[in-house]
């Protein structure tokens, strides 16, 4: 027999809950909520935030959005071109060891997964659907970034760090990767980065009258950011890409208010 997870579309511990993160009176016309997710309605909401994500260049045509997608597009081309000189020192470094032990490719992934899951757990067996449904849009906003994330690999089929010989270069990294057709095993973005900031933006969202909230949830999705550099998986613009993306399309699709 399977699970039920029941909330209604929005209950009135949920709306407490929210006007009191946006901090604004009910009847002010600013207090949006957060839009209506369901396990039945999951599949429909993701299909509708890819949908809005890759037709985002038609908000750039109607002159939306410049300022951020310039700022993000040039620190990206400013860290590709940094890359060939700071990626080698992760290489021969071993300061990192203990840290790279710890915070590993498999373990990185498994927290990020791990926390919606235990939410969305605690938040069913308390009826609570506040907590329910915020791991439903964290699960929601990892489904958008790994989307997003494999076709962009397959795209670009940029090497991994550790895919270079120790006398190979680091400069010549675009479309080498005989891996792409995985999807998974190419460098750019980071997936791990983008999963983590997509999460950590829907908890630090959801929890915002926490001050503590953003700085524990970004805090952590920078460590997992780190972690795929020192591990020598990604190059550091393909974490801060994969950072931004996440952060992104999580704001602006999946938080978006209804």
């Amino acid at each position: 027999m399977g699970v039920a997870f029941v909330c209604p579309s929005l209950s009135a511990q949920e709306a407490k809950q929210t006007f009191a993160a946006h901090a604004l009176p009910q009847n002010s016309p600013q207090a949006g909520v957060d839009r209506e997710v369901s396990l039945r309605t999951l599949p429909r909401n993701v299909l509708q935030d890819q949908k809005d994500i890759w037709l985002f260049p038609v908000q750039l045509g109607k002159g939306r959005h410049w300022l951020p997608t310039l700022l993000v597009t040039g620190v990206t081309a400013a860290l590709i071109t940094a890359d060939p000189h700071d990626t080698p020192y992760f290489r021969r470094t071993a300061r990192f060891e203990g840290f790279n032990n710890a915070f590993s490719g498999g373990i990185t992934a498994a927290e990020t997964a791990i926390i919606p899951a235990a939410f969305l757990v605690v938040g069913h067996f308390r009826h609570d659907c506040y907590t329910e449904k915020t791991a439903l849009l964290a699960g929601e906003a990892y489904a958008d970034s790994a989307i997003v994330d494999v076709v962009m690999k397959v795209a670009t089929r940029r090497l991994r760090p550790s895919d270079i010989t120790p006398s190979g270069k680091f400069s010549d990294t675009f479309f080498r990767s005989p891996k792409s057709l995985s999807g998974i095993s190419t460098s750019f973005p980071s997936g791990h980065a983008a999963a983590a900031f997509a999460v950590a933006t829907v908890f630090s969202h959801r929890y915002r009258q926490h001050r503590w909230a953003p700085w524990v949830a970004y805090g952590a999705a920078g460590v997992i950011g780190f972690s795929r550099v020192t591990t020598q998986a990604h190059f550091p613009s393909d974490v801060f890409l994969g950072a931004a993306l996440g952060y992104a399309m999580t704001k602006f699709a999946v938080l978006r208010p209804r």
